[in-house]
């Protein structure tokens, strides 16, 4: 088995030492990353957010006056709470050929791998630049990389390929699913449970509205469409959490429940939104403001992940599949923000290391083979681009 470099484990156990989960602040991580790449030559630049309490972090190494090819790779983990860990979260152990620890996988690996090979950037004579772009809050519904995308779109030069190091166990990925998540509101009127009818109960209402959810869930399994590239061939729809009512002899005044799809890139998710609402509004409130104005459901849109589709015959693609000695690209399920680069104009593969089923685990681990070959990926990168000047033609 091979074994990574200790340039690379001590810049894992580094950036593991951060406690970035999304609630909390990136600065300190962030800060150091800047600091570490401007020591070496680096361009960097941070993009702060309205609280000035988290950063994204755009730099350059290598020529300034061309586009290049950026490692791009989000900063903020999931949170441990409640998870039963066998070892502290936030300081790497290694057992077995593993790293434990929150965000080794997810995706803390990629992002040192690419600091530890900064260095070698650095002294290459690159024809190409190097850009990097660390964001925060990817996993609250990918909200930092927006400004850094709104920042970028404004420079005179801007990466013309993208990596998204995310963990797929360094293969190529080359498209993805959507994601809308929504929240819903629904208010009842409250009365004493002995005089139920008298009420409207918002529980029970949500889980009309949830049923329905099922029912579109179970037809878009059968009637598709299907792409069966993709791990789970069509589009999903889940409900994830609900809460209400307040004890059990009163008819609950409120609920509330957040749901989602993941759309596949050819299938459009607002009809399905628009569906839900529609029934809501349509069959489910008539009944309840029979009964009583004023209640009725309210949704509010959580989150948004644009899909990535990017064609087979891409350079980025080509590029990805020659770095990593793969013959084939793959679709997966999970969202990214590959999909806001590709809109954005920068065309984007996923290629990191791990896997995907270690991520927002408790004892979270990255074999340190797949950090390796994260690795050989940056080296051949290196080679590229000191040998050719690369382009999204």
């Amino acid at each position: 088995m091979a074994r990574p470099s200790e340039a690379s484990l001590e810049m894992i156990r580094k950036l593991i030492s951060f406690d970035t989960t999304s609630r909390n602040s990136n600065l300190g991580l962030i800060e150091y990353v800047r600091d570490y790449l401007a020591d070496l030559g680096a361009s960097c630049e941070l993009i702060y957010d309205e609280t000035g309490q988290k950063a994204n972090l755009y730099a350059t190494l290598g020529p300034a006056d061309r586009p290049g090819i950026a490692l791009s790779g989000h900063t903020d983990v999931v949170p441990v709470d409640g998870q039963e860990w066998h070892t502290d979260p936030w300081e790497i152990v290694e057992k077995d050929g593993k790293l434990y620890g929150r965000g080794t996988c997810d995706m803390k690996s990629f992002v040192a791998v690419a600091l530890a090979k900064a260095p070698m950037f650095a002294q290459a004579n690159l024809k190409t630049p190097v850009h990097f772009c660390f964001s925060y809050d990817e996993e609250v519904g990918c909200l930092g990389v927006r400004p850094m995308l709104a920042r970028l779109a404004k420079l005179p030069v801007r990466p013309a390929l993208v990596v998204v190091g995310e963990p797929t166990d360094m293969k190529v990925i080359n498209a993805h699913k959507g994601k809308i998540s929504v929240e819903c509101q629904v208010r009842g009127f409250e009365s004493h449970s002995s005089l139920a009818p008298t009420g409207v109960n918002a529980v029970d209402y949500a889980a009309r509205l949830v049923v329905k959810l099922q029912e579109m869930a179970r037809r878009k399994e059968v009637e598709g469409p299907f792409d069966h590239d993709f791990d789970v061939p069509h589009t999903t729809v889940h409900t994830g959490t609900i809460q209400g009512g307040t004890a059990l002899n009163i008819v609950p005044k409120d609920c509330s429940f957040e749901f989602e799809f993941r759309n596949l890139p050819q299938e459009d998710s607002t009809p399905l939104y628009e569906e839900v609402v529609a029934y809501a509004r349509e069959v489910l409130e008539p009944e309840m403001q029979a009964r009583r104005p004023g209640t009725g459901f309210s949704f509010a849109e959580m989150s948004t992940i644009a899909p990535m589709d990017t064609p087979l015959e891409h350079p980025v693609v080509a590029l990805a599949k020659a770095l990593t000695g793969a013959n084939a690209t793959s679709k997966v399920a999970f969202g990214t923000e590959a999909g806001l680069f590709n809109e954005a104009a920068m065309p984007s593969v996923v290629c990191g290391p791990g896997s995907i089923e270690q991520a927002h685990k408790p004892n979270e681990f990255i074999a340190l083979e797949q950090v390796a070959l994260c690795e050989r990926f940056m080296d051949r990168l290196t080679e590229r681009l000191v040998a050719e000047q690369l382009s999204a033609a």
